[in-house]
């Protein structure tokens, strides 16, 4: 990519020590995009600050770069070399030989070449968001659902109907991406007036009236005790007196009841995550964060007792009553909704195949998959197992069906535990039929999409978009020339455009070729050319003509030393060694824990988890612990 700036801002170069123009070149040709902890050269000395940082940051930034410049030989830092690809660089060339902004990077590489060791030493980054800060958040589907269940006594998963949610940062609940559009207000007045009326046909089945509805102060008694639940603290004096004035412009208690739970259900109060204006933390917002990360719901009543009484004020009583809920199966479901969402089972559940190459793709097929990943992932967790188990088992949890795909016998037990053959290729998630399946296409396998999906969701690399108008068309496939996925690839790696993403997803994804769109092993790739109409010849083919060609399976993980693979059995290896990929699931869990990406000021706290995560040989329930008890998720001290 050629690296394009206004020729006003390049026309006359900025003061040597003014950092600003270089770091704008920079930012034109997309380092950044790879330069920072989640991007493809996370491992580098360069990271880029923050999006919008400040100039105290972009200036201090600038002389942390001195780390990559030759001060004895400034003409031969790899600060200059690199970016204009006179050194290989993983990125190619993102400054251009000789142009306005080689200037301005060799007036940089002098400059900090010039500086004394002290002023360099004063370098150092800009706080950008205190520990545990946060946008606000409202309830995900899955917590809507399980929070009227738990409230109401509602079991219909009403949220399901709901406009369907945005993923960002790999989850639903990141606040970055939870607005609340018109379709989704008009949805939730519409479940509020339902809910609200469901709750009281045939009287209070649900037991939510807690005292005689005759009884002097009755209704404010309810008043205060529904809203304290359904909004997850005590409710103030204003606000029951607002809530009770409510609820007597029914006559009838019942209905003046389903009108103040109606109210309630829309209020910001129940569908936001509350949080302290100063950032600090309160109990009953630390119930509310325990509760909703590890059982996807809101606090039960020794919750919300334990808050009450302060034992959510100390390290030690969070850590006590983290390791309580963590013991109540509602825990396992949660756990199951971070898997779901991390692993992109809704891609699956939508996937489409071609009838015609994958006629056993069918939705009883897909169900099966993720069963299997979910019983793989609860036996990990909750058996104290090894968590890079994760990506080295041996074995898997198929049924009949996926059996019949693997080429095994059926188990004996449907969804048990099975042993692979010795000579098998396939290796824990990376081997199984969702991660293989939610990566293929309508017809095939794609080493893209399988790169891509190792990159992001593994390793936790944020993939650059391709360039504006690049063709994403590859070679046609033809009578004359039937060709493999990897042949046809090769057109990416031609394009200088293509080629420096495409250099690290596509050869990750080769390594998964042997395996096909529904996970099913091949020796060969069938290759078919379906009848079309010729033009030239003006004749149309009769049928389909098949071709079995060899697969090259050979891949590598670029910016891994040694990372040469040729099956999901040899990458989970290296996923499984790899220090990029055990924070990466560190990271994961931070990211689902606190409804944002990590930042600057979290890092200590992700390398504290990682650290505990190793002590106890990568037990995920340990690490789960971690995060629950760490700044970032709790917020501010009081």
């Amino acid at each position: 990519m050629k690296l394009l700036l206004p020729a006003l801002l390049l026309s006359v170069l900025a003061p040597a020590q003014d950092f600003t123009p270089l770091y704008r070149a920079f930012e034109a040709a997309q380092c950044r995009l790879c330069h920072n902890d989640n991007g493809v050269a996370s491992a580098t000395r360069i990271h880029f600050p923050p999006d919008q940082p400040s100039k105290e940051a972009v200036d201090a930034f600038g002389l942390r770069l001195s780390r990559l410049v030759d001060r004895d030989r400034p003409g031969q830092s790899l600060l200059l070399l690199k970016p204009m690809n006179r050194v290989q660089h993983t990125g190619g060339e993102r400054i251009h030989p000789g142009g306005p902004e080689e200037k301005l990077l060799r007036a940089w590489v002098e400059y900090l070449a010039s500086l004394s060791p002290e002023k360099l030493a004063s370098a150092s980054g800009v706080r950008r968001r205190t520990p545990g800060s946060r946008g606000v958040r409202r309830l995900t589907h899955s917590q809507y659902n399980h929070t009227v269940r738990d409230l109401l006594g509602d079991q219909t998963s009403i949220a399901n109907q709901f406009p369907k949610e945005d993923y960002s940062n790999g989850f639903t609940n990141q606040a970055e991406a939870q607005g609340i559009p018109p379709l989704l207000a008009e949805a939730y007045s519409r479940a509020a007036a339902k809910l609200a009326r469901n709750a009281f046909l045939g009287g209070d089945r649900n037991k939510l009236i807690p005292c005689d509805p005759t009884a002097k102060g009755c209704r404010a008694r309810f008043v205060a005790e529904y809203g304290r639940r359904s909004f997850r603290r005590p409710l103030t004096k204003d606000e029951v007196a607002r809530y009770e004035n409510l609820f007597s412009m029914e006559a009838d208690f019942l209905k003046g009841a389903q009108l103040t739970v109606e109210a309630m259900l829309q209020s910001p109060n129940f569908l936001f995550h509350a949080e302290r204006p100063d950032g600090g933390r309160d109990p009953f917002q630390t119930a509310s964060r325990l509760s909703y990360f590890f059982w996807d719901t809101m606090p039960d009543e020794t919750l919300f007792h334990a808050a009450a009484k302060g034992e959510l004020n100390t390290d030690a009583g969070i850590e006590r009553i983290s390791r309580r809920m963590l013991a109540d199966p509602r825990a396992r479901l949660a756990m199951d909704e971070f898997l779901a969402q991390w692993l992109r089972f809704d891609r699956l559940r939508s996937a489409v195949r071609d009838r015609r190459v994958y006629p056993e793709f069918t939705d009883e097929l897909v169900s099966a998959m993720t069963e299997e990943t979910r019983r793989f992932f609860q036996h990990l967790v909750w058996g104290d197992g090894d968590f890079r188990e994760f990506f080295t088992a041996g074995y898997g949890f198929p049924n009949s069906s996926l059996a019949q795909v693997y080429g095994m016998p059926a188990p004996k037990e449907e969804f048990a535990m099975v042993h692979y053959p010795e000579n098998s290729l396939r290796s824990g998630v990376l081997g199984q039929a969702t991660f293989l399946a939610v990566t293929g296409k309508p017809s095939d396998s794609s080493p893209t999409e399988r790169g891509i999906f190792v990159r992001e969701h593994f390793l936790c690399q944020v993939m650059p978009p391709p360039p504006p108008g690049v063709s994403a068309t590859l070679p046609p496939v033809t009578d004359e020339k039937p060709m493999t996925n990897r042949e046809r690839l090769a057109a990416h790696l031609t394009d200088k455009s293509c080629a420096s993403c495409h250099g690290l997803v596509d050869a990750v994804g080769f390594g998964f070729e042997h395996f096909d769109a529904a996970g099913k092993f091949r020796e060969k790739q069938l290759v078919t050319i379906y009848p079309t109409f010729d033009e030239t010849k003006q004749k149309r083919k009769t049928k389909p003509t098949e071709y079995q060609l060899p697969i090259d399976s050979s891949a590598f993980v670029r910016g891994i030393a040694n990372s040469d693979f040729s099956s999901p059995k040899g990458l989970g290896r290296i996923l499984a060694s790899d220090p990029g990929c055990q924070k990466c699931v560190v990271k994961q869990l931070f990211r689902y824990a606190t409804g944002r990406l990590e930042v600057l000021d979290d890092q200590s706290e992700i390398d504290a988890a990682l650290e505990e995560f190793r002590r106890s040989q990568f037990r995920f329930r340990n690490l789960i612990i971690s995060i629950a008890g760490s700044k970032a998720f709790l917020g501010g001290q009081n």
